[in-house]
């Protein structure tokens, strides 16, 4: 699950990030559908619609220029329960001059009375990448670029229990191919699971205890789930391993709107051969932002962050964050002197007042002059 391909995870590469993004009235397109008027007032309002669209042009070293588009769709399910949650749809597609393509949707479904959730991505990507090895402590200068092509599925169907408890079933497939590296470099001298392509597919099982009070910003409640995802040649996987994943999540709501939100991730890979891209994976956009992810790869990571969330201006707001982590190839190898950490700073522009809907762009600072700056939908966590 940690390799889920956010719709907006090229954003990442960017070292050097020019977007330009036209959230001007004449790209926004708002679709409010009212309800029957003989309604009531909640009513009408659970039946609102609100569609974003606007486009994303960018550059790095690793793309050149990318174009793209980028939509959010906001909805109810439920047409007469204003306490259930919204459910949202985010998309991209993008082009760059590297003849790079990536396209991906994703959602959280909210049912009526969130009996049932569904989350869910769809994704393709074709784009380089880079690899330094496996561990911890592998050096900036292991670095190797390479090239991949990918579609993955994840699909999770949650089922209330009552009292905020979720059961779940989880399926994910990753079709890694088309997988262009150094010959005799680090792929084939560490021989690198997966290096020539894989398929992997695998179900699962989760649980989850969830009073958050908002889908995309909380400002108090909390986040607990525990699952497992179990990939075997049954699913017509070509590797067998399972992977183990608890995160915890709570929201303190300090002084009128500001917030703190603190994550405790672990995630836990068990099985003797796992293919490269399915390995835990440190930084990227979400947490330890600083840090390129994939920068290390392990069986195991572990990662604790707190973010304060902050008004500043009617739509505008602000984060400051604070990471620490790091992967092991054990449980038992964790080590505190390897210890990892990230900081950084970030503006937020509130596109629905509503459905505190976020626009965040955040500056991350790693050791070893590790930096990165992202722009992304909703919050991090």
């Amino acid at each position: 699950m940690k390799q889920i391909l956010s719709f907006f995870a090229i954003m990442q590469k960017c070292k050097t990030l020019l977007v330009f993004i036209c959230l001007c009235n004449t790209l926004v397109l708002n679709s409010q559908v009212s309800a029957n008027a003989s309604l009531k007032k909640n009513a009408d309002t659970v039946n609102k619609k609100s569609l974003l669209i606007f486009p994303i042009i960018a550059n790095s070293i690793e793309t050149r220029l990318m174009l793209g588009v980028a939509g959010s769709f906001t909805f109810h399910l439920s047409k007469t329960d204003s306490n259930t949650r919204t459910s949202n749809l985010q998309s991209l597609v993008a082009y760059t001059l590297n003849k790079q393509f990536i396209a991906a949707i994703n959602g959280a479904e909210y049912f009526n009375k969130e009996k049932y959730i569904l989350n869910h991505q769809f994704s393709y990507s074709a784009f380089p990448d880079k690899f330094w090895g496996i561990g911890n402590n592998t050096p900036d200068s292991a670095v190797e670029n390479y090239n991949y092509h990918q579609y993955y599925i994840y699909l999770h169907l949650m089922r209330h229990l009552g009292d905020n408890l979720y059961l779940g079933a989880l399926y994910e497939l990753q079709n890694v191919y088309n997988v262009e590296y150094i010959h005799g470099g680090i792929f084939d001298t560490e021989n690198i699971a997966g290096r020539n392509g894989y398929l992997a597919s695998g179900l699962g099982l989760s649980f989850t205890y969830d009073t958050r009070n908002d889908a995309f910003a909380p400002d108090k409640g909390w986040f607990a789930q525990t699952y497992f995802n179990h990939f075997d040649k049954v699913f017509g996987s070509n590797y067998n391993y399972t992977n183990y994943v608890v995160d915890i999540r709570t929201f303190l709501k300090i002084y009128k709107r500001q917030v703190l939100a603190l994550q405790a991730y672990w995630f836990i890979t068990d099985g003797k051969e796992i293919p490269f891209r399915s390995l835990a994976t440190f930084g990227g956009y979400n947490s330890m932002r600083g840090y390129y992810d994939g920068r290390y790869r392990d069986k195991n990571q572990y990662v604790f962050q707190a973010e304060y969330r902050f008004p500043i201006y009617k739509r505008f707001g602000a984060v400051v964050f604070a990471d620490c982590g790091d992967v092991s190839h054990t449980t038992s190898s964790f080590a505190l002197n390897t210890l990892k950490y990230s900081y950084g700073a970030g503006l937020r522009f509130q596109l629905s007042k509503k459905e505190k809907l976020n626009l965040r762009i955040d500056y991350g600072i790693g050791a070893n002059n590790n930096s990165g700056f992202y722009l992304q939908l909703a919050e991090a966590f």
